[in-house]
C-alpha cells in the first residue's frame, strides 16, 4: 500500500468521522462510533475504494492515533477533533501537566493574544504535552509558533482538562492570560 494512499484515506476518515458522517450516509452515536460496514459501503458508493484491510492499516499505522476500532472490529471512531453535533464524547477529567503546548501559525497570534484559544468548529481546544508535537501541528498552518499554556493555573482556577486516547489534551477554551508566546520557529 502506498504511503500516499494511506494519507488520503486518513484524511477521508478524518473528514467523515469528525465532521461530515452524513456525507456518506454514516450515523455516529454520541461517543463518535459508527458502523465500519456502513462507512465502507458509503465510501464505495461514492467511488472511493475502501476495504476493511485498508481501514485497519490506516488505524494501525497512524502516528497520531486519530482513529480507534471497537474491540469486536465492527465500529470505528475518531478519538477527538469532532465538530459534528451528533457526537458529544464524555471524557474523564484529569489533572494536566503544569505546562501544555499549542502549535499555531504566526498569522493567528494577534487574535490569540486578544481572545485566547477557542475550539472553533471543534468541541475542544487541542493541546500537546510536548513542544515537538505542537510544532508539527503549527507547521500545517504556515510559519509555526509554539505557545505555552499554564495548564496548572487553569486547572487550579477550575478549568477541566481531558486526555483523548491518543494523548491529545483537551479543554473548552484557553483564556489569553494563561498563554505565553513562543518564538517563531
Amino acid at each position: 500500500m502506498s504511503n500516499n494512499n494511506l494519507i488520503e484515506t486518513s484524511k477521508f476518515l478524518s473528514y467523515v468521522l469528525r465532521h461530515e458522517p452524513q456525507a456518506i450516509g454514516l450515523e455516529l452515536d454520541h461517543e463518535g462510533w459508527g458502523s465500519l460496514d456502513v462507512l465502507i459501503a458509503g465510501a464505495v458508493a461514492q467511488g472511493r475504494p475502501l476495504t476493511p484491510a485498508l481501514v485497519e492499516q490506516v488505524v494501525a499505522s497512524s502516528d497520531k492515533k486519530r482513529f480507534e476500532l471497537s474491540v469486536d472490529g465492527q465500529r470505528i471512531r475518531a478519538v477527538q477533533g469532532h465538530s459534528t453535533l451528533s457526537v458529544a464524547r464524555e471524557f474523564v477529567a484529569q489533572t494536566p501537566p503544569a505546562v501544555l503546548f499549542h502549535g499555531t501559525a504566526t498569522r493567528f497570534l494577534d487574535a490569540i493574544r486578544q481572545e485566547g484559544l477557542k475550539p472553533g468548529q471543534r468541541h475542544h481546544v487541542h493541546l500537546s504535552a510536548d513542544e515537538q508535537t505542537a510544532r508539527a501541528v503549527g507547521q500545517r498552518y504556515g510559519a509555526p509558533v509554539v505557545l505555552r499554556v499554564d495548564a496548572a493555573g487553569m486547572h487550579a482556577s477550575g478549568t477541566a482538562f481531558y486526555q483523548a486516547e491518543n494523548g491529545v489534551w483537551l479543554t473548552s477554551a484557553v483564556p489569553a492570560q494563561f498563554i505565553s508566546d513562543g518564538d517563531p520557529i
